[in-house]
């Protein structure tokens, strides 16, 4: 199977809370700052990278880690460096060689010597994406290229989670057995590669998007944007090597509010709740947020779409200590062009941020990062100065 580059990047870019079927209005705050601190495309032939997809990680030291999906010294993207002063560094160019990855997608992750490890949506030997690693020192390396002979899954479009032992997990949306409905994977520290589950369709979830979200025993969990019981996505877990789907989302009959088409990924609470967001569904057919509970009752916190709100959201969320959650939305808001929004324990939203106005940043496409302080982080794909996407932060 051929699946072009440029096609992937439109696939890409497309604690008790109160049930909400909606909200009418949102609640625009007024005392929250958003301020650009790195504006892509700066340099000549962009080779500090354009188009950021991608939710920032912080180092002990405070330094920002994330990816471009374009730009850079080869054109393949990049992985960058943003200090706490502000100074920005380009760890790493992709496309050095014909074997190399292209198109850095999803979140890193970075092991306690410091090495970085993502995923790229193309590229690698076989031209069907890779697992590469990047030392402190800058040096990258092809931990695993996809595509070998199809079954070990193929085009991954989320970033990667990691176990307190060095293993690192992650998706693609393509490949594996039969069908091709994708699949979930292990590296472990030695780069040994093995498979947890081929997804196979049907009852089954189909395009696993999202990166995997892994709880203090051990469990992942993931969602699908296709498959489970009415074809339009699924939540699943992963548990010792076994999987099971505990929803499946559908926006007919009873369940018409329910969301559909889940591109995010999940975040678990202390107490085994999952949350998360849909592209669609829900009451204004925009998306929604929702949470899942140990039990399997899902409800939806919130349906994206009221007047000035957000709308197709295809970020996942971040919680705080009070349980509150982040996230953004890749349309919608004042200006059309996105927002950073809150939604409290009692199911309030709070549009913290509006993009699209001046030369701010636009769509942004990933989830947010918070610092102790209340601090969120994240980049727009597009928008700034140059039209390159940008590092933003969003100050209480």
């Amino acid at each position: 199977m051929i699946f072009d580059a440029q096609i992937l990047r439109r696939v890409l870019t497309r604690c008790a809370l109160m049930s909400l079927a909606c909200l009418t209005m949102a609640n625009i705050a007024s005392a929250q700052t958003e301020s650009l601190l790195y504006d892509f495309c700066s340099l000549s032939s962009c080779t500090d990278g354009q188009y950021p997809e991608v939710q920032l990680i912080e180092d002990p030291q405070g330094n920002f880690y994330g990816t471009t999906y374009e730009g850079g010294a080869h054109n393949g993207g990049t992985v960058f460096q943003l200090s706490p002063s502000g100074a920005f560094t380009v760890l790493y160019s992709f496309g050095a060689s014909t074997t190399d990855g292209t198109g850095p997608v999803g979140t890193l992750v970075r092991d306690a010597k410091g090495n970085l490890y993502g995923v790229t949506a193309s590229g690698g030997a076989y031209r069907s994406g890779a697992v590469f690693k990047i030392t402190s020192g800058g040096v990258e390396s092809i931990v695993h290229s996809f595509g070998a002979n199809g079954s070990d899954g193929l085009y991954p479009t989320s970033g990667l989670v990691m176990d307190g032992h060095g293993n690192i997990y992650g998706t693609t949306a393509y490949g594996g057995k039969g069908f091709g409905a994708g699949t979930a994977y292990k590296v472990s520290p030695q780069g040994t590669y093995a498979i947890l589950h081929y997804f196979v369709g049907g009852g089954d979830g189909l395009r696993p998007m999202a990166p995997l979200a892994l709880d203090q025993q051990g469990n992942l969990y993931g969602t699908t944007e296709l498959g489970g019981a009415f074809g339009e996505g699924s939540i699943f877990r992963i548990t010792g090597g076994t999987e099971s789907v505990l929803h499946s989302f559908s926006a007919t009959g009873a369940a018409k509010a329910d969301g559909v088409f889940p591109e995010g990924g999940l975040v678990v609470d202390a107490q085994g709740n999952l949350y998360g967001t849909t592209y669609d569904g829900g009451a204004f057919h925009t998306g929604v947020v929702f949470k899942l509970s140990p039990e399997g009752t899902e409800t939806v916190l919130h349906s994206f779409g009221g007047n000035g709100d957000g709308i197709h959201t295809q970020a996942g969320l971040i919680i705080d200590g009070n349980c509150n959650l982040y996230g953004t939305s890749f349309q919608g808001g004042a200006f059309g062009a996105g927002i950073v929004y809150k939604l409290d324990s009692a199911g309030n939203e709070t549009i913290l941020h509006s993009f699209g106005s001046g030369t701010d940043g636009t769509y942004p496409h990933a989830g947010l990062l918070m610092d102790s302080a209340g601090n969120l982080y994240g980049t727009t794909e597009q928008g700034g100065t140059n039209n390159g996407g940008t590092v933003f932060e969003v100050t209480p």
